[in-house]
């Protein structure tokens, strides 16, 4: 799979909709939590109802560079389907293991001051669960936040390489660069209309893959001659999906999906939607953006447990906490990401093989 080079504009995106996942996290959970909501009553609501909504965007975001790398062009894949699954799955489950740990950790030492946020037990099938990313699938509580989210991105890789496998398997006409784009596009149909509007199916990349499938079909979309008319077609179907049954979610994931063409045209006429200037600070922000999603809980365990211990403690104390934990995380995201996220993602048993074959 080709590396992607760097893209400011998906940059702003994966930077700013980390931060609104962590800031949700911060409301949510705790004493941190209670402060902000006694002190900002409607902001703290606002993003604690509506700050999740920012995982959409990632999902949009993640079908629009797995498709960038898998098949810049709709053709075939670059690599075995095997290897593609291992290399994304330790990519993500390494980084996810290591926060894992973190966070057990934390557990352990705030049991006494917050017992209600430490797991009462935890089973031997249930760490094996996590390691393997099936954790809602076998019917397991999670360890931590946003563990969900690790697996069901794992999923909704495999689906899209498992889609784009079966048409360069199925077709042989030279029509065939079209056939993957077009299975993708009768999935993410199918999610909206269909396996999306099923809560129940909220385990499963099915349910997801509406708003992965878009971002793949919008970088499709911006490299074929017929780019408007597909987009306004991709647009009044999933506007359907929506009249038939309203979605918040699936509504911003249009939305980011539509921003994102529009954002990607302008860089091709010349007319990139941020300044150049701008690029290193958000490639900053965005770089350690999966180590900061990890992270970040253990960082509010452990800081929520000390603001506990603080009995006559106001809500601008809370507050203070709040922000200290938030620049706490981000300046830990930093190192993370460089010796574990970045070793995880370069890490690739398959390359030792032959080196042991030789032995």
């Amino acid at each position: 799979m080709s590396k992607p080079l760097r893209l400011p504009h998906i940059d702003a995106l994966k930077a700013i909709a980390a931060q609104v996942i962590v800031l949700h996290h911060l409301v949510s959970y705790g004493p941190i939590a209670r402060a902000a909501h006694a002190a900002l009553p409607m902001l703290a609501g606002a993003m604690h109802q509506y700050g999740r909504m920012a995982v959409q965007i990632f999902l949009v975001v993640g079908g629009y560079l797995s498709a960038r790398g898998l098949s810049p062009r709709g053709q075939t894949l670059q690599a075995g389907v095997p290897e593609l699954l291992l290399r994304r799955y330790l990519r993500l489950v390494l980084p996810f293991l290591a926060a894992l740990a973190l966070t057990l950790g934390a557990c352990g030492l705030i049991a006494s001051s917050w017992p209600e946020l430490v797991p009462p037990d935890i089973s031997l099938g249930q760490l094996f669960a996590h390691a393997l990313l099936l954790h809602d699938v076998l019917g397991y509580e999670a360890l931590t936040v946003g563990a969900w989210y690790v697996a069901i991105d794992l999923q909704l890789f495999a689906l899209l390489v498992g889609l784009l496998w079966l048409a360069h398997r199925g077709w042989r006409h030279p029509s065939r660069l079209v056939v993957g784009p077009l299975l993708v596009a009768g999935a993410a149909l199918a999610s909206a209309f269909v396996f999306n509007r099923q809560p129940e199916l909220d385990a499963f990349a099915p349910y997801f893959f509406a708003s992965y499938g878009l971002g793949a079909l919008v970088h499709w979309l911006g490299m074929s001659r017929f780019r408007r008319a597909g987009l306004l077609l991709l647009a009044a179907a999933f506007a359907a999906a929506l009249w038939l049954d309203w979605r918040d979610r699936l509504a911003l994931a249009l939305l980011t999906a539509l921003w994102l063409a529009w954002a990607h045209q302008r860089q091709v006429e010349g007319r990139p939607l941020l300044p150049d200037a701008w690029a290193p600070r958000l490639a900053t922000w965005a770089t350690p953006s999966y180590a900061l999603f990890l992270l970040h809980f253990p960082v509010l365990l452990m800081t929520n447990a000390l603001l506990a211990r603080w009995t006559d403690a106001s809500p601008t104390v809370g507050l203070a906490m709040l922000v200290a934990t938030w620049g706490l995380a981000n300046c830990l995201a930093l190192p993370f990401h460089r010796w574990v996220e970045a070793p995880a993602a370069r890490f690739n048993p398959l390359a030792w093989l032959p080196r042991l074959r030789t032995a």
